[in-house]
């Protein structure tokens, strides 16, 4: 489990594919004391386990379903990479529950200066708009965001902080560029128990007598 606050940015060292699988380096920096194999760490989004170090480099492994879910096939050595480590029990949760499990990609719509932050606009992967809501909880490349404005069904708004711009990757995103994207995990159980992922859709009243909650 993760906050979605990103603790450092890494560079991707190497990227070798396997198979549909990929086999990556990162240098960690700062967070590589400490780091052990079996550890989960967040890079830009997707929760990875440490497979190995080499000095302050950490080896990954990415099946085939992360690779298709996410950017990770377009990366390439030297990419930058929000980095953030499994949260501790009893730390400080600063942002929302994210899961490191990403939902799809979003494309960046636009991007523009705001009071020496940002706005940007991203479109919503297909399938998650049910997932997003105004001034709910977003993960983009593993940074936690708030949507500012849901502009339609498939499009919304987050406006950055200057402190977000410049400790995590987003404030070098261009309109066209992907990111991950990750919906609130409350959101996904909310709308599973309400029905709107389950067959036959939204829980009715009547269905709601059938299992005898009305």
């Amino acid at each position: 489990m993760f906050t979605g606050i990103v603790e450092a940015v890494g560079k991707v060292l190497s990227i070798e594919s396997r198979g549909g699988a990929l086999h990556l380096a990162v240098e960690l920096g700062k967070l590589a004391g400490g780091t052990k194999p079996g550890d989960s760490i967040a890079v830009a989004g997707p929760c990875l386990t440490v497979a190995g170090l080499s000095g302050q480099a950490a080896h990954f492994d990415a099946v085939a379903e992360t690779v298709g879910r996410t950017t990770l096939g377009d990366w390439r050595a030297g990419r930058e990479v929000n980095l953030e480590r499994a949260v501790a029990a009893g730390a400080r949760l600063g942002g929302h529950f994210v899961t490191g499990h990403v939902d799809g990609r979003a494309r960046a719509l636009a991007v523009r200066s705001a009071g020496g932050g940002a706005e940007m606009d991203f479109s919503i992967p297909a399938g998650c708009g049910k997932y997003v809501a105004e001034k709910g909880s977003v993960a983009l490349d593993g940074v936690s965001l708030t949507v500012a404005r849901l502009l339609s069904e498939s499009s919304f708004r987050v406006a950055l902080v200057p402190h977000t711009l410049g400790a995590t990757t987003l404030g070098k995103l261009q309109p066209g560029d992907e990111v991950n994207f990750e919906a609130d995990i409350l959101a996904r159980y909310a709308a599973r128990l309400l029905g709107k992922d389950a067959p036959g859709g939204t829980l009715t009243e009547e269905k709601l007598r059938e299992h005898g909650f009305a």
